[in-house]
């Protein structure tokens, strides 16, 4: 299909009764459909929302839009679980039914209030010209999972000096008040945050721009601001950012700031340090994260980027999310790890050696999880969704030595985006050993460097003769294999 501005933004009801049965056929014969990361059941998935624990449960809603792989007239879409692995379909959650959200129900955030679960979102409209207009909205949800949206929008209009792109709410609970934290953009074309504060979710006082020095290109998205190990972590998608500011190849990075206060009287951060890659591969944005009853720091992410291109778009479904990660800060480092809970995945364990300058070779399903410890001065490569004779593959090259990893996509049947870069690098400790656990899920594959220290997301798309494991080195090491459960 053409898409048209018409029919990305159809409304719901519109669409033929078997229009969605007959996409849920295509995309349930695609190859490169996944196991155990959350996926749509047809057309489009992109940023997480809403993220939380509620009556008992641990609650996730995406942006959706169904009936392509294309950006349409969005809505969020709800799963709920009770161990962060298994997902239960809970179906359409938000739809863009109201004269706040009629071209879109975009980005926000849930937090448990009292008995219910308060929901905060961007609605999008457009006017006859097509100019957008964004409100800050709300909805509770009850402990029966049905929602009511709040008639009236939380912040209804822009501030001063402040465009159309103000979006992405997040609300949270700071000492006895919640504040609101919202990426936008200026009059004058430059990425900002601005935070909010109520004392009872319904009146909101702007506290202005939230104070930072850097960078923050042309549009900030998805902004979150998280309290982990009395520290402060921002996290925030900055499109546009100077690559002189921080060198990256993605169309558009995740990035992350620690500070070790927020001060709301002045808004701002202290002793903030530069920005850095939440992660270090191709495709992760949109990053969401919470603390959770248990004290955890939780967080997820779009496996995607905007303004891409991805082969599923021809089977009309595209993209997932992350694992769920904790996230810690020790010795002023963030790191990012799978949670422990994500070990549940594991159906059976095989221990392969990797013998000093001799290949490993093992067909899989394309469905596992694999842990070593590469000795430190040891190089080799780690070749994954490879062909028979390993000249197609998602390649890994390591130095401990030096401290170096590699990830290389060159050599596909289905490139990708090859003008933002083929190949992602990151640096480690030198003369060091390096942990490596990696996960791969038929077309999505998340490295883990050093307990989470440092990340790579890549999405790969295999032919179905790509089915091998190749492992080299010139040292002796083991691997962990494990078949992971659908």
């Amino acid at each position: 299909m053409e898409w048209n501005q018409e029919q990305r933004y159809r409304s719901y009801q519109d669409w033929p009764a078997d229009y969605l049965e007959h996409l849920k056929n295509t995309v349930q014969a695609s190859n490169w459909r996944l196991d155990y990361h959350i996926q749509p059941i047809t057309g489009l998935l992109n940023d997480p929302n809403g993220f939380s624990f509620f009556n008992g449960e641990w609650h996730l809603f995406y942006q959706a839009f169904p009936f392509g792989a294309v950006h349409g007239l969005k809505s969020w879409y709800h799963v709920s679980s009770s161990d962060l692995i298994h997902w239960e379909e809970k179906g359409l959650a938000l739809a863009p039914d109201s004269v706040y959200d009629a071209q879109g129900v975009y980005s926000g955030s849930g937090l448990p209030v009292r008995e219910k679960l308060f929901l905060a979102y961007t609605g999008n409209v457009r006017d006859q010209a097509w100019e957008r207009h964004s409100y800050q909205l709300g909805a509770w949800m009850d402990t029966d999972g049905v929602i009511e949206k709040i008639e009236e929008p939380l912040i209804k209009q822009m501030p001063e000096g402040i465009t159309a792109h103000f979006r992405d709410p997040q609300i949270i609970r700071y000492k006895e008040t919640y504040l609101m934290i919202i990426g936008a953009q200026t009059t004058g074309e430059k990425g900002t945050i601005l935070v909010y504060e109520s004392y009872d979710l319904k009146k909101w006082r702007n506290l202005g721009t939230l104070a930072i020095s850097q960078d923050l290109g042309f549009m900030v998205e998805c902004p979150n601001l998280l309290f982990i190990e009395d520290k402060i972590l921002l996290l925030l998608c900055p499109q546009g950012l100077n690559q002189k500011t921080l060198p990256y190849q993605n169309v558009y990075p995740n990035t992350y700031i620690l500070a070790d206060a927020y001060k709301k009287e002045t808004n701002s951060l202290e002793n903030p340090t530069p920005q850095q890659l939440l992660d270090e591969g191709f495709d992760l944005y949109a990053t969401q994260a919470f603390t959770a009853p248990d004290g955890r720091c939780l967080s997820i992410g779009w496996i995607g980027l905007p303004e891409m291109s991805y082969p599923t778009f021809e089977e009309d479904w595209a993209h997932c999310l992350s694992l769920v990660k904790e996230l810690k800060i020790i010795d002023g480092q963030l790191l990012q790890y799978p949670v422990a809970e994500t070990k549940e995945l594991r159906k059976s364990y095989e221990q392969l050696i990797v013998e000093s300058n001799e290949a490993v070779t093992k067909e899989t399903t394309n469905c596992y999880e694999l842990e070593m410890v590469i000795p430190k001065n040891t190089q080799g490569v780690v070749q994954l969704f490879a062909d028979g004779k390993g000249e197609q593959s998602l390649s890994l090259t390591y130095d401990t030595t030096v401290g170096k990893v590699r990830l290389d996509r060159r050599k596909t049947a289905e490139p990708l985006n090859p003008a933002f870069g083929e190949i992602r690098e990151t640096v480690l400790k030198e003369n060091s050993p390096l942990h490596l656990r990696l996960f791969v899920d038929h077309s999505t594959c998340e490295l883990f460097f050093n307990h989470g220290l440092k990340t790579m997301t890549a999405a790969y798309y295999p032919t179905p003769q790509q089915r091998n494991l190749f492992v080299r080195g010139n040292r002796k090491f083991q691997l962990d294999y494990y078949l992971l459960e659908k």
